[in-house]
């Protein structure tokens, strides 16, 4: 009889999930899953709705991507109605979108993952969190804390609010840019960029201290798919689709996201609420590929921005061909919030960034919209659907966090087959079971929702914890 170890909750991750370890007889991991065990179930409640409402509605999703999924669901609703946002819309879009960058991958590096990085993968379980990185680091704490409030003030400055900001409508936005917050947001990238850069210093630095870490972190070939510019640079906002495979070959390009069904299809496992997308001319599960931040510089022939150039030139020095390693995600967040910095000192600049046509006015003159961004995690896809009224019949949502389940799923057999010598190997081996999970940064809120027949299981248990009745369904 083999023996099962589960690691609940995943710590230090957005949403609720289990790792189970299926030992042999011997005690060395034979299996290992990453089971998402919430359901949000977002494609059903919007049906039904007017599409104008799904900005709004489907922000809510998240309170870390609320700004990806008013952007991705904008975009569906700009094809629905068959518009393009005035210019001043589009850079006030991609503005908010650096600041949700900014925001976001400083909350996954410094929040979620220093504790491991500052304090060991085997330091304490009581101590690995933000209070002990801030205990025994204060100076890099305090830049991760005003890092992501810069990030945060940037998003509240465009759109009014830090979270939820409803900002994001079919056709464009819904108020421009105040001059004093340009200012004000002009004042704050100084600072940002500091801590970006001592931080990359620093974690360069340290590099050689995980090296079993980056040999076993989900460090295996898959494809990688991203979004990029006409040059071929990274992109967040509007772009086209690339795919490359282990060696670097361009597998896949310009694919127009709105063509997504025709090379992502998706499989549900009954293990989990989580969808397993795969690239569709090699099938399931062979077509396993990633997103997020080290895809996104695999995929991309640069940056387009001077300092972030010059990182993504290390970055991809790090291997002959693209970077494997998911460990390597927490380097890119790091590149990318520099990107976004950069990128924030372009449009303020921009001459049509103040101007007060925002939004374009349209009636529906389509029954469908895709929309698609790169989200801090990887690409988000909206798919909408609607009828004669301009009511939603249908809708799905394919979600970084899903992108990735293949990988994340095979990532924790790599590292528990490496370091779980057994049910009783030290705490530190299931850390880093946990810690590749975190390393892909997931966000299980945004992801977790519907495709054919979900698994549903109703566990009844007496108060002393004892099992009465254990009902599956799917």
């Amino acid at each position: 009889m083999s023996e099962k170890i589960t690691l609940e909750p995943v710590t230090r991750i957005e949403g609720h999930a289990t790792i189970t370890i299926t030992l042999e007889d011997d005690g060395r991991p034979l299996d290992a899953q990453f089971r998402v065990t919430q359901f949000r179930g977002f494609e059903k409640l919007c049906e039904g709705r007017p599409y104008y409402e799904m900005p709004s509605i489907t922000e809510r999703i998240c309170g870390i991507c609320p700004v990806s999924h008013s952007l991705a669901s904008g975009k569906a609703c700009d094809a629905i109605l068959g518009i393009h946002p005035p210019e001043t819309a589009q850079l006030l879009r991609r503005l908010l979108n650096c600041g949700a960058f900014i925001q976001s991958h400083a909350l996954s590096f410094f929040y979620l993952s220093s504790p491991d990085l500052l304090l060991g993968m085997d330091g304490a379980p009581d101590c690995r969190n933000i209070v002990g990185v801030a205990r025994v680091h204060p100076d890099i704490a305090r830049d991760g804390i005003r890092l992501r409030k810069i990030g945060q003030q940037i998003i509240e400055l465009v759109s009014g609010k830090r979270i939820h900001a409803a900002w994001v409508v079919p056709g464009g936005v819904n108020a421009a840019l105040l001059p004093e917050h340009r200012d004000e947001i002009r004042r704050m990238l100084p600072e940002a960029l500091a801590i970006v850069t001592r931080t990359l210093t620093t974690f360069k630095q340290s590099l050689g201290k995980y090296r079993e870490e980056i040999q076993t972190f989900a460090n295996f070939p898959t494809f990688f798919m991203g979004m990029v510019d006409a040059e071929g640079n990274l992109e967040h906002t509007d772009g086209r689709l690339r795919i490359i495979d282990a060696k670097g070959h361009i597998v896949a390009d310009g694919l127009a996201p709105q063509d997504y069904p025709q090379f992502i299809g998706e499989r549900v496992e009954n293990f989990s609420y989580l969808k397993s997308p795969y690239y569709k001319p090699m099938g399931y599960p062979d077509g396993i590929y990633r997103v997020g931040p080290a895809a996104r510089l695999n995929v991309a022939g640069g940056c387009g921005t001077k300092l972030a150039d010059q990182e993504w030139a290390e970055f991809r020095e790090l291997e002959r061909g693209p970077v494997l390693s998911a460990f390597y995600n927490h380097y890119a967040r790091l590149i990318e919030i520099l990107f976004s910095i950069e990128t924030i000192e372009k449009l303020l600049d921009s001459d049509a960034l103040l101007n007060s046509r925002v939004r374009a006015l349209a009636q529906p003159n389509f029954l469908e919209g895709v929309g698609c961004v790169e989200a801090p995690r990887g690409t988000l896809i909206h798919h909408y659907r609607i009828d004669e009224n301009g009511l939603m019949t249908w809708a799905n949502l394919i979600v970084a966090t899903g992108h990735n389940n293949l990988a994340m799923n095979r990532g924790v057999l790599q590292v528990a087959k490496r370091f779980v010598t057994g049910p009783d190997a030290p705490e530190g081996a299931f850390n880093r079971v946990e810690a590749v999970i975190r390393a892909f940064d997931p966000c299980l809120s945004c992801s977790t929702h519907a495709l054919g027949g979900m698994p549903l299981r109703f566990r009844f248990v007496r108060p002393d914890g004892t099992m009465i009745v254990d009902i599956g369904r799917g």
